[in-house]
Order: structure tokens, then C-alpha cells, then sequence
């Protein structure tokens, strides 16, 4: 067994004691990461599972989704990288489920956040007889920018 010298620190105050929880972590680029692949999991989704022409979403949704489930993430213990997405879609008649993505394959599950988008019911197509809503292009389906979020966590804190 080795010995080896320790020099002896002085901590004048409390800050000197304060680490970052995650030194490298960066937040901008993992929400805009998310974000992209959300909007890559919708694109996918489009074509399998809602069947239509085209999915419109409002102007920066899933950034906005993003950012609200990395604020969900940074309360559990491997962060974003332990959380499972399931994506539902809520429209006239339709209830989906659109796709399921672990944000780090190799990091363990330990929470699962469900995202459920809705239809937006007031949008233009609504007001579209039914035969023309057929000839323009297959149909569109507009996303609501109201959206809902919900936390499942995969293990028991011993603080409860």
C-alpha cells in the first residue's frame, strides 16, 4: 500500500465548497438535441401512424416541450438521460399512441414522462367540407400548442 502526501486546503467560505451538478452539461445544446429529435419522432409518426399529408405544429412547441422535460429531468437521478418519452396524439376521434424513445439507450430507465399532443380543434381545415378535406392533400392535422406532460418515476426514494 502506497502513502501519499495530502496537502491541507483551507475553505475560507461556503462557496468554495459548491461544485456544479453537472460540470459539463449544456443545457441549450441538450434541449435543442431534444428537440430534434422530437420533431424527427413526429416526422416518423406522420407517415406510420396518423397517415396523413402533413402534421403542423406551432412555431417553436417542440422547443418548448423540450425545455419542460429537461426541467423535469433535473430532479431525477441520472437526469435526462434516464428518461423514457411516450408521445400520444389526441384529435377528433383519434386517440394514438405515436412513438416511444429512451433519450440515452445506454443509460438505465429511471422515469418515464408522457407527452400527450392535441388537436387544434379551431383551425381552418375544421371549417373544409368533408370531400374537400379528401382532395387537399391527403389532409392535414394541426397541432395544438397546448400539449400535457406527466411524470412516472421508475424507482422509490428512501427519503419518502
Amino acid at each position: 500500500m502506497e502513502v501519499l502526501p495530502i496537502s491541507n486546503e483551507t475553505y475560507n467560505n461556503e462557496e468554495d465548497w459548491d461544485y456544479p451538478a453537472y460540470p459539463d452539461s449544456n443545457e441549450p445544446a441538450l434541449v435543442e438535441a431534444l428537440s430534434k429529435r422530437l420533431e424527427a419522432e413526429l416526422r416518423e409518426a406522420k407517415n406510420t401512424h396518423l397517415m396523413v399529408g402533413e402534421v403542423l405544429l406551432p412555431n417553436g412547441l417542440t422547443h418548448r416541450i423540450a425545455q419542460d422535460i429537461f426541467r423535469i429531468a433535473d430532479n431525477e437521478p441520472y437526469g435526462l438521460r434516464g428518461c423514457v418519452l411516450y408521445v400520444d396524439f389526441e384529435g377528433e376521434g383519434i386517440n394514438k399512441k405515436l412513438t416511444t424513445f429512451r433519450c440515452d439507450p445506454s443509460t438505465p430507465p429511471t422515469f418515464e414522462v408522457y407527452l400527450t399532443l392535441k388537436q387544434n380543434s379551431a383551425s381552418w381545415n375544421n371549417f373544409l367540407p368533408q370531400f374537400l378535406k379528401k382532395i387537399t392533400r391527403s389532409g392535414a392535422v394541426m397541432i395544438s400548442s397546448d400539449y400535457q406532460l406527466s411524470l412516472k418515476k421508475l424507482y422509490r426514494s428512501s427519503l419518502c
